[in-house]
C-alpha cells in the first residue's frame, strides 16, 4: 500500500470512529434507548497474520463459504456454501475448475508424526464430494473424493483415481492412478473403468458451469431478486411466459411416430 493509500486508509478509519463516537453520544442522550442491530462478522475472505487469500476473479466462493489465510483457489474452481478452507499453519492451493463441495474441511499440517511440514494441495479438475475432510495431503489432476470421505497426513490420490464416500484413508496412503480405494481404513478395491474416469471429468465440467449459475445468482441486487418475486407470483401459473422474460428457452422434445403394428388405432400420428 502506497503513501496515498496508507492516508485514504487513515481517514476512512477517523471517520468511522467518530461516527461511532456520535453514535454513543446520541445513545447516552436518548438515555440509552435504541435499536441494537446483529451483524454477521462472518467474511469469506479471511487474512491471517501476514498471509491473505487469492483467489482468480473467475473462481467462484459461496457466501457462507471460508477461505482464510494463505490459500490460493484458481481460475475456474468452486467453493460450496459451508465449506473452509484454513491455511493458517502452512499452505492451501487449489487449481483451475476445482469444485470443493458443501460443508467440506480443507486443512494443513505445520509437522506431524514424522516431522513433515503438510501443505494441502489440490489439483485441477477435481471433485471433492460435500462434507469431505482433507489434511495435509495431495490431491492430484482429475481425481474424485467421494462425500465424507476423509483423508490424513501425507495421503496422496494419483490422477484419474477415485476415493469412495465415507471412506477413511490413513496416514501416508498412496492410491494409484485409475484406482477406486474405499472402507475404513480404505483398500483397493478394483480398477476405474474408462466410463468412470470420464465422469470425472464431466462432473468437474458441471460443476464450472453451475458455479456460473450460483454466481450470478449471488452477485443480483435487492431490488433484481423482489423484482424477480414479483415476476414469479405475477406469472406463476403461466411458466412459458415468465419464462421468456427472464431468458429461459427449453427445447421442445421431437415428435415420436409409432410403428404400424403398436397402437394400430394411432398408428402414423405424433405421441409427445
Amino acid at each position: 500500500m502506497g503513501s496515498l493509500g496508507r492516508a485514504v486508509y487513515t481517514l476512512g478509519n477517523l471517520i468511522r470512529v467518530a461516527g461511532q463516537g456520535l453514535d454513543r453520544m446520541g445513545s447516552t442522550l436518548q438515555g440509552g434507548h435504541f435499536i441494537p442491530e446483529n451483524i454477521s462478522r462472518h467474511r469469506t475472505l479471511l487474512n491471517l497474520y501476514d498471509k491473505s487469500p487469492f483467489v482468480d476473479k473467475d473462481a467462484f466462493i459461496a457466501p457462507s463459504a471460508s477461505v482464510i489465510g494463505d490459500v490460493q483457489v484458481g481460475q475456474g474452481s468452486s467453493i460450496w456454501y459451508g465449506a473452509v478452507l484454513r491455511g493458517d499453519v502452512n499452505s492451501i492451493s487449489v487449481g483451475n475448475g476445482t469444485n470443493i463441495q458443501d460443508n467440506s474441511l480443507v486443512h494443513v499440517a505445520k509437522s506431524n508424526f514424522g516431522g513433515k511440514e503438510l501443505p494441502t494441495i489440490i489439483g485441477s479438475n477435481v471433485t471433492i464430494g460435500h462434507s469431505a475432510v482433507l489434511h495435509g495431503c495431495t490431491i492430484e489432476d482429475e481425481a474424485f473424493v467421494g462425500m465424507g470421505a476423509t483423508l490424513l497426513d501425507g495421503v496422496i490420490v494419483e490422477k484419474h483415481s477415485m476415493v469412495a464416500a465415507g471412506s477413511l484413508v490413513r496416514q501416508g496412503t498412496r492410491i494409484p492412478f485409475g484406482e477406486i480405494w474405499a472402507g475404513n481404513p480404505a483398500k483397493f478395491l478394483r480398477k476405474l473403468t474408462d466410463e468412470e474416469i470420464a465422469f470425472i471429468s464431466q462432473s468437474a465440467i458441471n460443476y464450472i458451469n453451475l458455479a456460473k449459475v450460483h454466481a450470478a445468482e449471488n452477485a443480483k441486487p435487492h431490488e433484481e431478486i423482489e423484482f424477480e418475486k414479483m415476476l414469479r407470483k405475477k406469472f406463476a401459473r403461466r411458466d412459458e411466459e415468465y419464462e421468456s422474460m427472464i431468458g429461459i428457452v427449453r427445447e421442445t422434445p421431437q415428435e415420436i411416430t409409432l410403428p404400424d403394428n403398436i397402437l394400430p388405432q394411432r398408428s402414423r400420428k405424433a405421441v409427445q
